[in-house]
């Protein structure tokens, strides 16, 4: 995130009133969407349906909403079952525009640190390429798997879907319920009612929402693992975060109990070692996104804190369904949602802007 964006985001955040300003750019931005979305419709824009059912885990506004967590969920729990899994991502902030097929040493600066760190956690087959169409196919073709995640691309209507699960974070919701580049949605709240689910990050635990629950902290070099909140970490304790929100990781910390000086980067920052040459003689805790950016030049002190995501069972369910369906009876088939309707007051504050 640039810093005219992060600037950006924090006029969304106090809805500065100069925004009102850029409402004719509002328009344009929603008419382009509205055309583009038809222009997919309408079969005059090209859509490409994959043989193996195809999931989209998105969100519709700017920020982190718990995808990346919630698809390695996905990915661990249907494994188990015996499912094979594949991952789809464009891998933001890479470098290259060619196809990648992600290994768990891959380059990170070639496939992006989401998609590295979802095949570290879980050993998936994994493909980024700017078209999520090229990775499907790619997917499909070497590696055989039953069923495709899409980390984002929601927005990617090349690509058809069989489910579309949008998540959103319900402690700051929807923000003012304006599209881009007035307020931080990429599209209007009214395509919530065209998802089949809708699921709100929660902070407490509940069996219709999406809960990211902090797990064990790893050493970046050892592997070691400790329960964060039994006051393993003494000392001076560092909290580096380049993510959408740091303040969110940085409260999770002191929420385990762990007193640490927060510093914040751009999200997706491409660490150095320069980055940590005053903290060497400290403890230093970053996220998972971040850690799969600084193995190269990992030092002992350097840990980084997992996160699990509980995903409700209906999700789970919905998928599996999917799996029964033959290819020819997929078509636009869609299921309930869940969490709430999106036409719900309690799901979506800002309706009447839809």
């Amino acid at each position: 995130m640039t810093d005219f964006h992060q600037s950006l985001a924090r006029a969304w955040e106090r809805r500065a009133p100069w925004l009102l300003l850029l409402l004719p750019l509002e328009w344009l931005f929603r008419a382009a969407v509205a055309l583009r979305r038809c222009a997919y419709r309408l079969g005059v824009a090209q859509c490409y349906r994959a043989p193996v059912p195809v999931v989209v885990v998105g969100n519709i506004a700017l920020g982190g909403t718990g995808k990346t967590p919630m698809i390695i969920s996905l990915v661990h729990a249907l494994e188990r079952e015996g499912i094979r899994v594949g991952v789809v991502s464009r891998g933001y902030g890479r470098q290259g525009v060619d196809l990648q097929m992600v290994t768990a040493d891959s380059d990170v600066t070639r496939v992006g640190d989401e998609p590295l760190l979802i095949v570290q956690r879980t050993g998936c087959a994994c493909a980024v390429a700017p078209s999520r169409v090229d990775a499907v196919k790619a997917l499909v073709e070497r590696c055989n798997v039953q069923v495709v995640l899409s980390d984002d691309g929601l927005q990617h209507y090349a690509l058809a879907r069989d489910l579309e699960i949008v998540l959103y974070d319900a402690q700051t919701g929807f923000g003012s319920g304006h599209c881009l580049p007035v307020g931080p949605l990429r599209e209007p709240l009214s395509r919530l009612r065209r998802a089949d689910i809708v699921l709100a990050k929660v902070a407490a635990p509940a069996p219709d929402s999406l809960y990211l629950e902090h797990g064990e902290c790893v050493n970046l070099v050892t592997g070691q693992r400790a329960n964060p909140s039994r006051g393993f970490f003494t000392g001076t304790v560092y909290a580096y975060a380049g993510i959408a929100h740091p303040e969110a990781f940085f409260d999770a910390l002191a929420t385990l109990g762990i007193d640490a000086h927060g510093r914040a980067f751009r999200d997706h920052h491409a660490f150095t070692a320069q980055d940590f040459h005053d903290v060497e003689n400290s403890t230093v805790i970053m996220t998972e996104k971040d850690a799969v950016k600084c193995t190269a030049f990992a030092t002992p002190n350097m840990w980084c804190l997992q996160v699990n995501a509980q995903v409700p069972e209906a999700v789970y369910a919905a998928i599996r369904t999917l799996l029964t369906v033959p290819r020819s009876l997929r078509g636009d088939s869609r299921t309930a949602r869940i969490g709430g309707r999106s036409d719900d007051p309690a799901t979506d504050p800002n309706n009447e802007r839809g």
